[in-house]
């Protein structure tokens, strides 16, 4: 007989008005502290910028009970797949891994393999990890990263697998280390969750509630990153411009961003905003201090009402092209990225016309698109769709030929141009050739010697591809 937690969408779906900020739920035994000792652990992230933030912790966790990280995973003690929901395709790749792995784990039956993320919160992907693969020793979501420890431990010392999966709306827990994964650019929480429950998308379900941080909580982590040298902070939320509202807070985000923007940190950006929750506040603020990038992503899904109203999006095709036209005008020169879905349930082709001229009225620099991938309980995956397969590819590629043709457009107004351009590093194969971003978030490929990650340099753009530019470093006199 087993004890292990499962998952449960129903009770994940629950919501509730309050809000439990715990300052102090994540402890290390002291025993606890050197059960990796002498082991390597592998984590490999799919997902969003929520999941890398989360590797980060779990790095962090992972290194404080004496475990060092491993360049690759045949040299691991523990793999971790840290994973995501977003879409059948990156489901199926996970699967994939995991049975990739099980000859690491035939030729080393003392490896752990562990899954995290957004797929453990799924109830059906639980149940078939549980029935096909039985390589993986250790599952926990999205909740319990804190847990991690006594979780181990059990999987180390108990040898059996370990299932533990929170479906709940959750908290917000303070006390959790980080290895950050880079020097100069740092992820920053500030808040969790999702209320909106679009009918295509899981996420509400695998990540609970929306839930705030407290402010003063995000402005020092954010005051320290600047200490330590940081150049640039992306605050993270799945509705990131919802921040305050369950905490009573009125244009919460915009005061947020101007506390932010006070640490004189050279550049913030943030994602991934809603157009349901872009106030007046929060579209002035983007002008008002110079280091918050010109660079937005402001996910539409569609261009049809009718559509928009299927996904339970909450705006219309009107409303966020009024919200795009104030913030292009309230920071003239910005760059635009958005999301796209192709393909919901029985669009039509006049649906689909409709979401290509709105893409033609923004001109968007740049987009993700996707066609509908249903997900088991949420509702539009209930929906019979009439619509061929064939159909949904063509629109997409007809989609993606708008997506390179303004990319390309947008990038060749660089020509020529001097940029600022935050360096990411020098390439593996050159040493002189570095990579890094504009403020408008223009990868740059360029020219120049003895640079650091985390120089801002200025740049003469020499050449523009469809979603790159190259440039020279400019040496200072």
């Amino acid at each position: 007989m087993n004890d292990y937690k499962l998952p449960s969408l129903r009770q994940a779906a629950r919501r509730s008005k309050e809000v439990v900020i715990e300052d102090n739920l994540f402890v290390l035994p002291e025993e606890l502290k050197t059960l990796g000792k002498g082991k390597k652990y592998f984590i490999r992230t799919h997902g969003c910028q929520a999941n890398e933030r989360d590797s980060e912790t779990i790095s962090g966790i992972l290194n404080d009970m004496g475990y060092t990280a491993a360049d690759d995973a045949s040299e691991a003690d523990l793999i971790l797949i840290n994973t995501c929901a977003i879409r059948e395709n990156a489901e199926l790749k996970v699967l994939g891994e995991f049975g990739f792995f099980k000859e690491y784990k035939r030729r080393n039956p003392d490896l752990l393999l562990a899954m995290a993320g957004c797929m453990a919160q799924e109830e059906k992907t639980v149940e078939e990890i549980l029935r096909k693969y039985p390589q993986v020793d250790l599952i926990f979501g999205t909740h319990n990263i804190y847990r991690l420890p006594l979780l181990l431990e059990r999987a180390v010392r108990e040898k059996k697998r370990v299932v533990e999966v929170y479906s709940k709306q959750g908290e917000v827990i303070e006390n959790l280390p980080a290895s950050r994964a880079l020097s100069h650019k740092a992820w920053v929480n500030i808040m969790y969750g999702c209320d909106k429950f679009c009918t295509y998308c899981i996420v509400p379900y695998t990540r609970g509630k929306e839930r705030s941080r407290r402010m003063g909580e995000i402005v020092e982590e954010v005051r320290q990153l600047k200490e330590a040298g940081y150049k640039e902070v992306t605050l993270l939320g799945q509705n990131v411009n919802a921040y305050g509202l369950d905490l009573g807070m009125e244009s919460g985000f915009a005061q947020l961003l101007e506390e932010v923007a006070k640490t004189e940190i050279p550049r913030i950006r943030f994602t991934t905003p809603h157009p349901r929750n872009f106030d007046e506040e929060a579209v002035a603020m983007l002008a008002k201090y110079p280091n918050i990038m010109p660079s937005f992503h402001l996910p539409v899904q569609s261009g049809s009402n009718r559509v928009l109203k299927a996904m339970n999006r909450s705006y219309t095709r009107e409303t966020y092209l009024d919200l795009f036209d104030r913030i292009k005008k309230t920071v003239p020169g910005a760059s635009f990225t958005t999301d796209i879905i192709v393909g919901f349930p029985n669009e039509t082709e006049e649906e689909f016309l409709e979401t290509l001229s709105l893409y033609d009225y923004c001109a968007f620099d740049n987009a993700f698109t996707f066609i509908f991938s249903p997900r088991a309980g949420t509702p539009a995956a209930k929906i019979e769709d009439l619509t061929p397969r064939e159909v949904k590819e063509d629109r997409l590629r007809r989609l993606n030929e708008k997506v390179v043709y303004y990319a390309k457009k947008h990038n060749l107004e660089y020509q020529d141009r001097i940029v600022e351009v935050l360096t990411d590093g020098p390439s593996k194969k050159r040493s002189d050739i570095y990579a890094g971003y504009t403020k408008e978030n223009k990868l740059v490929n360029f020219q120049g010697k003895d640079l650091r990650p985390g120089d801002l340099v200025q740049v003469k753009i020499t050449e523009c591809h469809n979603f790159s530019l190259n440039g020279v470093a400019i040496e200072k006199d």
